[in-house]
């Protein structure tokens, strides 16, 4: 084992575990020149949540910032997260859709698509995996791990053999919710290493405080690539510290060659969007902590910060125990499938309907029911039939690729959006966040037009001067 490298995911993973994904285009880029020259493998700055945040949130067009951090970042690779067919979104969508949006993702600056889906259905990233390499991306494949009678280290093993032999450049071990456990971790990575001869990324958070100890027996058992957080955001549901385990490593045989001045300085230029998040009230004193219950009921922050507030919205902030004791138990009759976005939220409303019910499964919700009858893909477990038939019946269970019964939709989103767009990627954001994007494409008109959308005559398409 040589060399290890580095991905630091302070502009996006760090700032969406900690700050509900709030960092401001302006504010990545004050530290843009100083992460570009401190020798990094890549930087995680798109994808996940940062999508819909943007224009959400921030009145920010995600593509143009996509082009902003790589012009002032070009000699580090750039990084994003996509849920295979589901892209960025939560329903899976054509393939056509899925194509033109990785294509549009390499044109706008991504070098390296880490692809993932939530039941490991491999079949869910084909397509996203082969745009990646048509259009001159690295295809980083990644395996959702989860811990359960079902999911075995062969299992994950034979996962990452299978993914290397779809073509991917990298495999990433995904450890969401942070239940990799180091030992575990030296044994999994070195399982893997056995299999494959392309990298082995891992990626944990360090919520149940275990995080720096895995990246430790992970690069002991030869892992190539870890993922860190500079210290402004890092630890807590984020993950591990750059700076300590740069300097942890430094004159050992697994020395980053990265300079603490160099870090430091980022992280120093960084530390003032922080202060003005911590500020806005959007990071919470409970992400920075250890909460080892994470072992016990699997549940990752985000998906913890999603129960609070639907149990909140219910006035029924008490039941949180009994829901955390519910999800594991919905986990099993679903098949065990591992808890990353959508499958994470589709348990847990579940499993929060099952507790406020006071019936389990009396109120099921549309997405348990599309889980159930296999349109996310194939679940890794065997599903309860007798809560299966409760939730849906008699209807069919399909066992082939979802997207296969998905016609293609591109034009169609085209044409919706004739009239609107400003660039052809914004047929993309509308079909992911058909919601959202709208009220984004009005203020952002507005701002470059200076029209106010409450003028505009739509019937007979006018605005007055």
């Amino acid at each position: 084992m040589g060399k290890v490298c580095i991905t630091d995911t302070i502009l996006r993973d760090a700032h969406q575990s900690q700050a509900a994904t709030r960092m401001r285009t302006e504010e990545m880029l004050e530290a843009a020149a100083v992460l570009d020259k401190a020798g990094y493998w890549s930087l995680e700055c798109w994808g996940g949540a940062t999508f819909d945040t943007c224009m959400r949130f921030l009145h920010e067009d995600p593509w143009e910032r996509l082009r902003k951090l790589k012009k002032a970042m070009p000699n580090t690779k750039l990084q994003m997260l996509l849920r295979g067919q589901n892209l960025l979104g939560y329903k899976h969508y054509a393939d056509d859709v899925v194509d033109f949006f990785v294509k549009k993702a390499i044109e706008n600056g991504i070098d390296v698509i880490r692809i993932f889906d939530a039941l490991n259905d491999t079949r869910n990233i084909k397509t996203a995996m082969e745009a990646t390499k048509k259009y001159g991306g690295w295809a980083e494949a990644a395996i959702s791990y989860t811990v359960s009678p079902v999911h075995s280290m062969e299992y994950f093993a034979d996962l990452a053999l299978e993914m290397q032999n779809m073509g991917a450049d990298s495999i990433c071990i995904k450890d969401m919710a942070n239940l990799l456990l180091p030992y575990d971790a030296y044994k999994l990575v070195k399982m893997i290493k056995e299999k494959v001869t392309v990298p082995v990324h891992v990626h944990t958070h360090n919520t149940t405080g275990t995080g720096d100890m895995v990246y430790l027996k992970a690069i002991e058992a030869g892992a190539d690539i870890v993922d860190c957080a500079l210290s402004p955001l890092a630890n807590g549901t984020s993950q591990p510290c750059t700076e300590a385990l740069v300097a942890t490593l430094m004159g050992t045989e697994y020395d980053t060659g990265m300079k603490l001045e160099d870090l430091t300085k980022a992280a120093n230029l960084i530390r003032p969007s922080v202060e003005r998040m911590r500020e806005d009230g959007l990071i919470s004193t409970k992400v920075l902590g250890v909460d080892v219950n994470t072992l016990l009921y699997q549940v990752p922050g985000g998906m913890l910060s999603n129960l609070i507030s639907q149990l909140k919205n219910a006035n029924a902030e008490d039941k949180l125990v009994e829901v955390l004791e519910e999800v594991p138990r919905v986990r099993k009759e679903f098949g065990y499938p591992p808890l990353v976005t959508p499958t994470s939220q589709i348990v847990g409303t579940q499993a929060v309907m099952n507790v406020l019910c006071g019936e389990r499964y009396k109120m099921v919700s549309k997405e348990s029911k599309g889980l159930l009858r296999g349109e996310y893909g194939r679940l890794p477990g065997p599903v309860d039939e007798d809560v299966r038939k409760k939730c849906i019946g008699d209807d069919a269970v399909i066992t082939h690729r979802p997207a296969d019964d998905i016609a293609p939709e591109l034009e169609q989103y085209r044409e919706q959006l004739k009239d609107v767009i400003e660039q052809e990627e914004d047929i993309l954001s509308y079909a992911m966040f058909p919601q959202v994007a709208p009220k984004y494409f009005e203020y952002r008109r507005a701002a470059l037009y200076q029209v106010d959308p409450a003028k505009l005559d739509s019937e007979h398409r006018i605005h007055p001067v």
